[in-house]
């Protein structure tokens, strides 16, 4: 049975001029111990997706979704105290920014041991000693001094790791990582990503990491989860998106990537994401696609099957012989 399960996931916000579908239809799946990356534009839906599933949505926002499990558990009926338990300590989640996560009123320390004492049994002492552990596993010099710094006195690959810190505190079983090296220098991203790995090789931990870079994808992940306007148009191994991608987003993605560039200037996907009062009848990606015909523009695209990587697509590219299309 696999950690997370996701059917169906729909998630509509509130506004003056109607509502607005950041999220329509998404499944999403991952296993104890795997690497699944989220991938796409900005506006995909990838972030919301995920806050939906750890509860930590505005009230303007509608989630429905057929089914919602973690380990069994169904995350749609939780009530408020059994969710607190298990945010936070069965699973954590690193957020975009961490200058806007870290609370500035308090030290990077008092910040830590407020989760520790939230979720585990451990007094003063406990909790310090824990502090200091969890500073030494990211990197993190001087454990002792810098958990006494303010979030303004860090740099940003400091509170980066904080973040992390504060996320791997109780152990938890799924790590959800939000663009974790936004803002970050080169240098500092190489670093945050191999900490990342490292961790869950060492505590056997999901780590789902939603990003847009596919340089990242390609050296972290092991599989991939394409999202477009919302949608998930693919969902296949790592090694086989690059190689054989089947919906005309992803090879498009791939495409434009510097490394895979035949001519001198960079492709580009022309167009951009629709929005609220623009979406097409059928195809969302319709009006960017270069293969699309009448039958895309005017009829919603079915999900083909898993060894054509669930690609949402009429005229998916790559398809083996022997394999038919929805």
């Amino acid at each position: 049975m696999a950690l997370l399960t996701i059917r169906n996931l729909t998630v509509e916000f509130a506004t003056a001029s109607g509502a607005f579908r950041a999220v329509d239809s998404v499944d999403v799946d991952i296993d104890r111990g795997e690497i699944l990356a989220i991938v796409g534009e900005s506006g995909s839906g990838k972030s919301v997706s995920m806050l939906a599933t750890m509860g930590l949505l505005p009230w303007t926002a509608t989630i429905t979704a057929e089914r919602m499990e973690f380990d069994g558990t169904d995350l749609r009926s939780l009530s408020g105290p059994a969710r607190r338990r298990l945010i936070g300590k069965d699973i954590a989640m690193i957020f975009q920014e961490p200058m806007s996560s870290l609370n500035p009123c308090f030290t990077v320390g008092f910040q830590i041991r407020e989760a520790l004492k939230q979720h585990l049994d451990l007094d003063k002492k406990g909790r310090q000693a824990r502090a200091v552990e969890l500073f030494e596993m990211v990197g993190i010099p001087d454990p002792e001094r810098r958990l006494k710094a303010f979030p303004h006195q860090l740099s940003g690959g400091m509170n980066q790791r904080v973040m992390i810190a504060m996320a791997i505190a109780c152990k938890p079983r799924l790590l959800i990582a939000d663009e974790p090296t936004t803002a970050l220098d080169v240098t500092i991203q190489a670093q945050i990503l191999d900490l990342l790995t490292d961790l869950q090789k060492e505590t056997g931990m999901a780590l789902i990491l939603i990003t847009h870079d596919m340089g990242v994808v390609a050296e972290t992940a092991e599989r991939v989860a394409v999202q477009y306007a919302g949608q998930k148009v693919e969902d296949q191994p790592v090694t086989d998106l690059f190689a054989r991608p089947h919906h005309p987003y992803t090879a498009a993605l791939l495409a434009a990537l510097p490394e895979r560039a035949t001519e001198r200037r960079l492709p580009t996907i022309p167009g951009v994401v629709p929005g609220q009062h623009d979406k097409p009848v059928g195809c969302l990606f319709s009006p960017r696609c270069k293969f699309a015909d009448e039958r895309c523009r005017q009829v919603p695209p079915p999900v083909q099957p898993p060894a054509i990587g669930f690609a949402r697509c009429h005229y998916p590219l790559n398809v083996p012989a022997e394999v038919e299309t929805a």
